[in-house]
């Protein structure tokens, strides 16, 4: 959901004339909830899409999934969203063999792998497979018939449900439901909430002793397998922002221009969104922002420079335009 009063958050220039805007909202929130900085309304309802899929996991979490034996290999792959490389491949379908399934019983849709699209679609393949093997093992774990996983009134989804729920510290009235791209459900939420769910992931001192235990049990996954969580085959701004912060931000996008960044021990996370569901004109403030607050190191802005510099080029290396943020204040 777009707010039409966003304010515009970036402006992309060729030579000397604008070309592009981009519109948008974000948030930095602690775990109590209060909002720290922001640009938008921080109460608008938003759809996080990916970039809730810690949230998610701790819903298969308490679902019982540990029974099986986990890897961090496997809990990393159960938050990614991923290239559909090789690595994430064997990650994913060894979730599904420790619960006793095979890809057959994903019900994520196909696809290729994001280097090689004349490849053959396959669900392993598609960069939720590892959430939806999560969500699999959970529906085992309860004994519930794996057909029926996605079901959101099943008792896995119930599970999901409440985690994100009790995370965000939201009201029945707060959030509601509508389906993925991977045809999982997926939630609608304010802003603020997402963040503060975040937050609270990335520091979970506070929370009960179980609770906190899969909050860290995930992230500490995370930074253990980054390639994992997105890969490496091209490139991805989480991977390449959790290896070069060195445990320190947990990030996860989500589509259509959504992006959490929890700073670890911190007690607080960013989490924004861009109109045009285009990163581009996202990644550059989410790192901006986070540097002014004091958690941006030389080495992590160098490696995310791919995402973050400001000069624009083109395919020969030609410096062809610039994009500039909009001053904010934090």
């Amino acid at each position: 959901m777009v707010a039409d009063n966003n304010p515009i958050l970036v402006r992309r220039n060729r030579g000397n004339g604008l070309e592009s805007i981009h519109r948008g909202c974000w948030a930095v929130v602690d775990v109590d909830g209060h909002v720290l900085a922001s640009a938008g309304d921080p109460e608008q309802p938003i759809f996080p899409r990916s970039a809730s899929k810690s949230l998610q996991g701790l819903g298969a979490l308490d679902a019982g999934v540990e029974r099986f034996a986990l890897g961090q290999e496997q809990l990393a792959v159960m938050i990614s969203s991923h290239n559909g490389e090789l690595i994430h491949e064997t990650a994913a379908g060894s979730l599904l063999t420790a619960c006793g399934l095979d890809e057959s019983a994903l019900h994520c849709g196909e696809a290729t792998p994001f280097d090689d699209p004349k490849a053959e679609p396959r669900r392993i393949i598609h960069n939720c497979s590892g959430k939806h093997a999560g969500f699999l093992a959970g529906a085992v774990a309860l004994d519930q018939d794996p057909e029926t996983y996605l079901d959101p009134e099943g008792a896995v989804q119930r599970r999901v449900q409440a985690a994100v729920v009790e995370m965000a510290a939201m009201g029945p009235d707060d959030w509601g439901l509508a389906v993925d791209g991977c045809s999982a459900p997926t939630f609608v939420m304010p802003l603020q909430a997402l963040a503060r769910g975040i937050a609270r992931v990335a520091t979970p001192d506070d929370l009960p002793s179980e609770r906190a235990r899969h909050c860290r049990l995930l992230t500490d996954a995370a930074f253990a397998h980054p390639e994992l969580v997105a890969g490496v085959s091209p490139p991805r701004f989480d991977t390449e922002l959790m290896a070069a912060s060195k445990g320190r931000l947990f990030a996860k996008g989500g589509a259509d221009g959504m992006q959490v960044i929890g700073v670890m021990g911190a007690g607080i996370a960013f989490a924004g969104k861009v109109d045009d569901g285009n990163p581009r004109g996202l990644l550059p403030v989410a790192m901006e922002v986070l540097d002014r607050l004091g958690h941006v190191s030389d080495s992590v802005r160098e490696g995310v420079r791919e995402w973050t510099d400001p000069i624009i080029r083109n395919a020969a290396g030609l410096e062809v335009g610039e994009h500039r943020l909009e001053p904010f204040e934090v």
